[in-house]
């Protein structure tokens, strides 16, 4: 009787999420399968096998080399930048302070707003003759174009912490108030004070949360592509030129050869840095059990 229901159990579950499977199977899985194999031939249509040689002349490419770099450099500066501001900010949340629900929710709104309305707002703060260099003139400084020059960076950076902090501040109260209050009862009574216990018991106990924010916050910095080209079109600023602006070019230009390898590489680095940071947490957690 009960292997007849676990049998009927089972068949619902895989009924359930047929569709799902399905679907990923179909405009996933498959389409990416078939990239890769694409990837290694001159031609989608009786193709030459070609090897390694898209992706040789894709590494050698000035303006692939620019929108990689250019990606690093605001991965490598904002998502550091994010992971601060949302602890910070999650921790003071979390303490009895005067009107910290209505905190909370004002960070959470910028994940509902529409990503037009967002660039709008931020237009009219960083335009040249935007609310900002309004300021700069009242002082009596040059106004800066800001979308123009190399502080276009900083715009985006900008964007990104203020588009994306509340998801982040969400997942680590979640943690924070996961952990139970008579750890920090009990180091207070040795006499610990308030930085040794963040060290001692909030990041440790906060540590998977960490790196699940990390990984989340990365993968985010890589879709920066939207409000960057709502806010300076098809070809910005070179200090702003992401990868996804090179590969958005190269399918309106329908050179699909370097499309589907860029796009292969980075799904390959998104992957490596994701089973990397799993690995790091492991061996971090094995420490903490030992």
């Amino acid at each position: 009787m009960i292997s007849k229901f676990k049998k009927t159990e089972t068949t619902s579950a895989l009924f359930f999420l047929a569709p799902s499977v399905i679907g990923l199977l179909i405009f996933y899985i498959i389409p990416f399968i078939w990239m890769i194999f694409y990837s290694f031939f001159d031609s989608p249509i009786n193709g030459r096998f070609v090897g390694l040689q898209n992706y040789i002349n894709l590494i050698s490419n000035g303006v692939y080399k620019l929108a990689v770099t250019n990606t690093i450099v605001f991965t490598g500066i904002s998502v550091p930048l994010i992971i601060g501001f949302s602890l910070l900010l999650s921790i003071l949340l979390n303490k009895k302070i005067y009107f910290r629900h209505g905190l909370r929710t004002s960070f959470i709104v910028p994940l509902v707003v529409p990503v037009a309305s967002v660039i709008l707002f931020f237009e009219l703060l960083f335009d040249t003759r935007g609310f900002i260099n309004g300021i700069l003139a009242f002082l009596n400084i040059s106004p800066i174009d800001w979308l123009n020059s190399s502080w276009a960076m900083l715009v985006v950076i900008i964007i990104y912490i203020w588009k994306n902090i509340g998801y982040n501040i969400v997942l680590f109260l979640a943690g924070l108030q996961g952990i139970p209050k008579e750890y920090y009862e009990a180091v207070s009574i040795d006499g610990a004070g308030p930085v040794a216990q963040f060290f001692n018991i909030t990041l440790i106990y906060l540590m998977p949360t960490t790196f699940f924010v990390i990984i989340i916050s990365i993968i985010n910095s890589f879709k920066v592509f939207r409000e960057v080209y709502l806010l300076a079109g098809d070809y910005p600023h070179q200090s702003i030129y992401m990868l996804q602006h090179y590969m958005n070019n190269m399918f309106r230009k329908l050179d699909y050869h370097k499309l589907v390898t860029s796009a292969i590489l980075m799904a390959a680095v998104i992957y490596l840095i994701v089973l990397i940071m799993f690995k790091i947490q492991k061996r971090i957690n094995d420490a903490f059990v030992d």
